[in-house]
């Protein structure tokens, strides 16, 4: 069961007062902004099959083994950004039971749903399950949705997902969700590990500075996406295929043909500064062994605090995130963000 509201003291109710007053002037503004360009705002809305969860079949596995318990928070839809040509950026909070009741600000993790990025919803099954997963362990979950393949390619969707960072971290945000502005963790499956993993490997500075996260999680993440490290790792060529799609370059084209797959790949950025990792991966699932193994190596060699777990099978993404995974990963967000 699950909660569509939040209550507090009367300093919270102080708190949204403003925060409502502040927000409601920002939409005007931003109305007023978008009607001298004249653009059409449009939701992101995938329907039917392109809704549906990157874990394929009705099987009971992963983190459909997780019930949630009563009283988490959900506040579905709200609006992070817009983009230029009009798209019209949301994403779901999940706040944890009781959240309302503390005035300790708490750690927030950011979640990327997959789905060969073109495809997939914050508010699917399986990606709803984990927001309120996330937020049974303590943290503000915030689930988001992001442009898809292919009326965007990269770096479109990294480019969103960074941007649900800096607004989670804005005071105002940060103040009405009860959130830590300093412990932003990530975590994603899928072609949302790959996000997860790019977003936590973009940049340098204090990770608590503009769309930078202190923790990343991810599971079966497609994270080099060259087509040297690809054909290493034996790529299926449905891979190849939908990361020709993702980078806008045609299938099986060259590094040299296609620069943009460096840039998109996880592993070039890697750095000191960047923040830990957890990293989860099935044995003979559909996204090769090998891009997971690569990726540890990688960020071992630059000083890069990361965790492997390999499981037996071929589920996929959030399909192995089972309880034994789950209380996995839910220790390295702990370490990192508590």
């Amino acid at each position: 069961m699950t909660s569509t509201r939040r209550t507090g003291g009367s300093g919270t109710r102080v708190r949204r007062v403003v925060w409502a007053v502040a927000a409601t002037a920002a939409a005007i503004a931003s109305v007023s902004a978008l009607s001298g360009f004249h653009l059409p705002l449009r939701e992101i809305e995938p329907r039917g099959a392109d809704a549906a969860s990157e874990v394929a079949g009705t099987e009971v596995i992963g983190i459909r083994t997780f019930t949630a318990p009563p009283h988490i928070g959900v506040e579905p839809d709200l609006e992070y950004g817009v983009r230029e040509d009009g798209t019209l950026l949301t994403l779901d909070i999940c706040t944890p039971p009781g959240a309302e009741l503390t005035d300790e600000p708490l750690p927030a993790v950011v979640s990327i749903h997959g789905g060969s990025w073109a495809r997939g919803d914050k508010a699917n099954d399986d990606w709803r399950g984990t927001c309120l997963w996330l937020a049974s362990e303590g943290f503000v979950a915030a689930s988001v949705d992001y442009r898809l393949v292919p009326s965007a390619t990269f770096p479109a969707a990294i480019d969103d997902v960074a941007l649900a960072v800096e607004w989670l971290r804005a005071p105002e945000q940060a103040d009405r969700f009860g959130i830590d502005p300093n412990r932003i963790g990530a975590f994603g499956g899928s072609a949302g590990g790959s996000l997860a993993a790019l977003l936590g490997t973009t940049g340098d500075g204090p990770l608590g500075d503009g769309s930078r996260v202190a923790a990343v999680a991810e599971l079966s993440g497609p994270v080099a996406l060259g087509a040297a490290e690809l054909e290493a790792d034996g790529a299926s060529e449905w891979l190849g295929r939908i990361v020709g799609e993702y980078l806008d370059c045609r299938p099986g084209a060259s590094d040299e043909e296609c620069p943009q797959a460096a840039d998109a790949s996880a592993g070039t950025h890697a750095d000191p500064s960047d923040p830990p990792f957890f990293i989860g991966h099935a044995e003979a699932e559909v996204v090769p062994l090998g891009q997971s193994q690569r990726f540890a190596a990688t960020l071992a060699a630059a000083g890069v605090p990361v965790e492997l777990a390999i499981v037996p099978g071929a589920d996929h993404s959030v399909g192995i995130l089972d309880a034994a995974m789950r209380v996995r990963v839910a220790a390295f967000l702990h370490a990192h963000l508590d």
